[in-house]
Protein backbone atom coordinates (compact mmCIF):
# COMPACT_ATOMS: atom_id res chain seq x y z
CA UNK A 1 0.00 0.00 0.00
CA UNK A 2 2.67 2.51 0.53
CA UNK A 3 3.44 2.47 -3.70
CA UNK A 4 -0.34 3.63 -3.78
CA UNK A 5 0.31 6.24 -0.74
CA UNK A 6 3.28 7.70 -2.47
CA UNK A 7 1.37 7.88 -6.46
CA UNK A 8 -1.76 9.43 -4.35
CA UNK A 9 0.64 12.32 -3.01
CA UNK A 10 1.93 12.69 -6.21
CA UNK A 11 -0.71 12.64 -7.88
CA UNK A 12 -2.48 15.25 -4.76
CA UNK A 13 0.16 17.69 -5.96
CA UNK A 14 -0.31 17.61 -9.61
CA UNK A 15 -1.43 21.01 -11.77
CA UNK A 16 -3.27 19.19 -13.98
CA UNK A 17 -5.47 16.20 -13.88
CA UNK A 18 -4.82 12.85 -14.78
CA UNK A 19 -6.40 11.22 -18.00
CA UNK A 20 -9.91 8.95 -17.64
CA UNK A 21 -6.72 5.52 -18.78
CA UNK A 22 -4.35 6.79 -15.66
CA UNK A 23 -7.23 7.24 -12.94
CA UNK A 24 -8.82 3.88 -14.16
CA UNK A 25 -5.43 2.03 -14.04
CA UNK A 26 -4.62 3.85 -10.74
CA UNK A 27 -8.12 2.75 -9.38
CA UNK A 28 -7.50 -0.99 -10.78
CA UNK A 29 -3.93 -1.14 -8.77
CA UNK A 30 -5.45 -0.16 -5.67
CA UNK A 31 -8.30 -2.59 -5.97
CA UNK A 32 -6.16 -5.20 -6.44
CA UNK A 33 -3.49 -4.56 -3.95
CA UNK A 34 -6.39 -4.20 -1.28
CA UNK A 35 -7.98 -7.31 -2.62
CA UNK A 36 -4.81 -9.25 -1.65
CA UNK A 37 -3.98 -7.39 1.99
CA UNK A 38 -7.27 -6.07 3.13
CA UNK A 39 -7.62 -8.15 5.78
CA UNK A 40 -3.74 -8.44 7.12
CA UNK A 41 -3.16 -4.50 7.49
CA UNK A 42 -1.19 -3.28 10.49
CA UNK A 43 -2.77 0.34 12.01
CA UNK A 44 -0.43 1.95 9.76
CA UNK A 45 -1.22 0.75 6.16
CA UNK A 46 -4.90 0.68 7.49
CA UNK A 47 -4.29 5.04 7.53
CA UNK A 48 -2.69 4.54 3.88
CA UNK A 49 -5.15 2.92 2.75
CA UNK A 50 -7.97 4.63 4.18
CA UNK A 51 -6.33 7.73 2.39
CA UNK A 52 -5.81 6.81 -0.67
CA UNK A 53 -9.43 5.09 -1.27
CA UNK A 54 -11.17 8.33 0.38
CA UNK A 55 -9.25 10.62 -2.41
CA UNK A 56 -9.66 8.22 -4.96
CA UNK A 57 -13.65 7.98 -3.73
CA UNK A 58 -13.32 12.01 -3.57
CA UNK A 59 -11.60 12.48 -7.14
CA UNK A 60 -14.44 10.11 -8.85
CA UNK A 61 -17.11 11.50 -7.36
CA UNK A 62 -16.10 15.20 -8.85
CA UNK A 63 -15.02 13.40 -12.25
CA UNK A 64 -18.67 11.37 -12.43
CA UNK A 65 -20.34 14.98 -12.01
CA UNK A 66 -17.50 17.09 -14.77
CA UNK A 67 -17.99 14.43 -17.12
CA UNK A 68 -20.77 12.81 -19.56
CA UNK A 69 -22.03 9.20 -20.85
CA UNK A 70 -20.12 6.23 -20.18
CA UNK A 71 -17.34 7.39 -18.37
CA UNK A 72 -19.25 9.67 -15.73
CA UNK A 73 -20.85 6.09 -14.89
CA UNK A 74 -17.66 4.70 -14.71
CA UNK A 75 -16.35 7.31 -12.43
CA UNK A 76 -19.56 6.43 -10.22
CA UNK A 77 -19.06 2.76 -10.21
CA UNK A 78 -15.57 3.42 -9.28
CA UNK A 79 -16.23 5.41 -5.82
CA UNK A 80 -19.37 3.13 -4.90
CA UNK A 81 -17.06 0.10 -4.86
CA UNK A 82 -14.39 1.95 -2.59
CA UNK A 83 -16.82 3.07 -0.44
CA UNK A 84 -17.04 -0.47 1.05
CA UNK A 85 -13.67 -0.48 1.59
CA UNK A 86 -13.37 3.17 3.26
CA UNK A 87 -16.42 2.25 5.36
CA UNK A 88 -14.51 -0.84 6.50
CA UNK A 89 -11.52 1.10 7.51
CA UNK A 90 -13.07 3.98 8.99
CA UNK A 91 -14.85 0.78 11.56
CA UNK A 92 -11.53 -0.89 12.07
CA UNK A 93 -10.46 2.47 13.09
CA UNK A 94 -13.19 3.65 15.26
CA UNK A 95 -12.62 -0.17 17.13
CA UNK A 96 -8.98 0.92 17.68
CA UNK A 97 -9.85 3.51 19.59
CA UNK A 98 -10.15 6.49 16.72
CA UNK A 99 -12.61 9.04 16.26
CA UNK A 100 -13.76 10.79 13.35
CA UNK A 101 -11.89 14.19 14.28
CA UNK A 102 -8.83 12.02 15.11
CA UNK A 103 -9.26 10.80 11.34
CA UNK A 104 -9.62 14.28 10.07
CA UNK A 105 -6.62 15.22 11.86
CA UNK A 106 -4.40 12.47 10.38
CA UNK A 107 -5.34 13.37 7.01
CA UNK A 108 -4.73 16.89 7.19
CA UNK A 109 -1.36 15.68 8.58
CA UNK A 110 -0.95 12.82 5.69
CA UNK A 111 -1.75 16.04 3.03
CA UNK A 112 1.07 18.01 4.39
CA UNK A 113 2.99 15.62 4.53
CA UNK A 114 2.47 14.78 0.42
CA UNK A 115 2.87 18.80 0.35
CA UNK A 116 6.31 18.94 2.08
CA UNK A 117 7.62 15.68 0.12
CA UNK A 118 6.70 17.42 -3.70
CA UNK A 119 8.02 20.16 -2.58
CA UNK A 120 11.66 18.80 -1.38
CA UNK A 121 11.46 17.41 -4.59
Amino acid sequence: MQAQYNKIQQFLNMEEEISFKDFQAFYKEVVDELSTIHQGMDEETLWKALFVVENIISNADGRAEETKGAESKKYSKMSQRLQLYAKNFGIRLGEAGYTEEDINERFKQMFAEGEETIAAK
